[in-house]
């Protein structure tokens, strides 16, 4: 027996709704396409949702009988979420048309059959409010197309059949997984494609916040006399959209661009030199939205909306951490004051910096081998971080750390190691420098002298493993992946002259010496060292430069002796 079931419950919004349910306490039929029934209960795991209360079915919308099980008991089931939806760029007409239209209505003849029904809950989108012709033509987009043809429709079939019916328009909702539509904006600006800002100085993309959204959504049936109505939901708050752009360029720490192109202009221009969707175009305006409505709903919910740039910035974090879609995000990870930052902020036990020209996703399997809080950054200039001077990257890390860390080093980032442990020896447990760069031959070092940027920046993930002389992987491909962006690959190559120079070496030879905290140098048999240092040195046979990537288990086991020493002299 089921209070609700939900319908497209994998998808974006559907998912968020059955964890709401869920958590609420009530019982929940999630009803997936074939083959994602695996991604919901993982993704509500993930969430930690008790799923005590879940059953998950497959369905097919399409189908007059949704393509449920023969032997669902749906006697029980008050209230119908219907989140199963099409939603995508580029869509032909008879793949929206039969989700979006026929799908919709058949959930309603469905819902309609259950004896003790209290609401459908009907998503659409918040353009549906806006009289625009250009919308409805499948021309120039099926997904419009499909939700402004199945809103009168629904609405008619729904007073025809006496079903309880509330559609909730909603704009962009933004949260984890959201690659749709304003996405596509953010990975111009993120890569440098953004050359002007579409629409004008009063254009609005309004957003809203995924979990404000689907309790929203949960909402609905429990309020009497939303039944027969239709609610956008939307934060009026959103910046415009300059404001919006400039927002996230100064957090991600990229160049917002200094012009605006109206929609009128970009329409005329051929596709190959704009870049833009046409299917996009319509959304791009200056209409303002009525959420009095909705805003009621909430008030009698007790239901507060996030504020909208806090919201933007997260999700910027979300889109950079998984390469906009192409990885699993790290939950962790953002930008800190233009620092791009993973881990655990105020408690860490190891604080752990990249050399070049690899990311702070470099130490992802030595820190998984560590099994302690650790925190890790790309360099400032370097990887996903804006530029920024490298020995102040420690500072700025340690200013929310309440423990006292190991720091670790690798060949570039052993400089901001030391120089923050000579500062600062009280705040720190000890140090462990992974292929110092300044105290090896320079011509061994693996980049050579100096490789050219716009080589470096044309290097596949493959090319790019295969000249390092390490295994491909995760780490290469963010670093081949960040190192296309622009100034990247250029401010790599200036960082290795810089760190090359003979001033540098010896300022870092000099700080060593002087360390008053363990420390611990480990280095590949086939990258060894070009003096004798007094610090206790460990050889990694079988390896070179980069030991944290071909060797994780036995980088992580050498740093945590450093931190295990570190508490016993503490200790005593």
């Amino acid at each position: 027996m089921s209070d609700s079931i939900v319908l497209g419950a994998a998808g974006f919004i559907g998912r968020a709704v059955v964890a709401h349910l869920l958590t609420q306490g009530g019982s929940v039929i999630a009803a997936v396409r074939p083959g994602s029934e695996q991604r919901l209960t993982t993704w509500l795991h993930a969430q930690a949702v008790d799923q005590t209360g879940l059953s998950v079915v497959s369905c097919d919308v399409t189908a007059k009988d949704l393509g449920l099980p023969t032997d669902l008991d749906a006697a029980d089931v008050r209230d119908v979420y219907n989140c199963a939806a099409r939603f995508a760029f580029g869509l032909g007409k008879d793949d929206a048309y039969a989700v979006n239209v026929t799908g919709a209505l058949n959930v309603l003849d469905w819902a309609a059959a259950l004896p003790g029904l209290r609401r459908v809950v009907h998503i659409t989108g918040y353009r549906i409010t806006v009289e625009d012709s250009a919308e409805q033509n499948y021309a120039t987009g099926a997904y419009g197309a499909s939700k402004f043809e199945s809103d009168p429709l629904l609405r008619l079939r729904a007073a025809e059949r006496g079903i309880p019916l509330t559609i909730a328009n909603p704009s962009s909702v933004l949260g984890r997984g959201q690659y749709v539509g304003l996405a596509s904006i953010v990975d111009d600006l993120w890569h440098g494609r953004l050359a002007a800002i579409p629409g004008g100085r009063e254009t609005f993309l309004p957003i809203v916040d995924l979990d404000y959204f689907a309790a929203f959504l949960t909402e609905l049936p429990k309020q009497a006399d939303t039944a027969g109505r239709s609610f956008t939901v939307l934060d009026p708050r959103t910046p415009v959209l300059p404001e919006l752009i400039r927002l996230l360029a100064g957090h991600m720490g990229v160049r917002a661009p200094r012009f605006s192109i109206p929609v009128g202009v970009i329409e005329k221009l051929p596709r190959a030199l704009t870049g833009a969707d046409p299917e996009t175009l319509p959304f791009i305006a200056d209409d303002r939205y009525d959420t009095a409505a909705a805003d009621e709903v909430a008030h009698k919910a007790g239901l507060a909306m996030p504020d909208s740039e806090t919201v933007l910035r997260a999700w910027a974090d979300h889109l950079v951490s998984s390469r906009f879609g192409a990885v699993e995000a790290d939950p962790t990870a953002g930008f800190v004051d233009g620092i791009w930052v993973s881990g655990d902020r105020t408690q860490p036990a190891y604080v752990l910096l990249h050399g070049l020209p690899v990311d702070s996703d470099s130490w992802t399997e030595v820190r998984k081998a560590l099994e302690a809080p650790s925190l890790v950054a790309d360099l400032p200039g370097l990887g996903r971080s804006a530029p920024g001077e490298i020995d102040e990257v420690l500072p700025r890390l340690m200013s929310t750390a309440r423990s006292r860390p190991v720091l670790v080093g690798h060949s570039l980032g052993c400089g901001p190691v030391l120089k923050y442990a000579a500062a600062h020896p009280d705040r720190i447990s000890g140090v462990v420098l992974v292929s110092p760069a300044f105290l090896q031959p320079r011509s061994s070092r693996v980049l050579g002298s100096p490789l050219a940027a716009v080589a470096l920046r044309r290097m596949s993930a493959a090319a790019l493993a295969t000249r390092l002389g390490i295994p491909a992987g995760a780490a290469v491909d963010s670093a081949a992946a960040n190192l296309r962006r622009p100034g990247v690959a250029v401010r790599t190559v200036a960082a290795l002259r810089r760190a090359s120079a003979p001033a540098r070496r010896n300022e870092l030879a000099e700080l060593l010496a002087g360390i008053d905290v363990p420390v611990r140098i480990v280095v590949g048999a086939e990258d060894p060292l070009a003096v004798a240092v007094p610090p206790e040195v460990v050889v990694i046979e079988g390896t070179g430069h980069y030991p944290q990537l071909t060797h994780p288990a036995q980088v992580a086991a050498e740093i945590a002796q450093v931190g295990v020493r570190a508490v016993g002299a503490s200790a005593r």
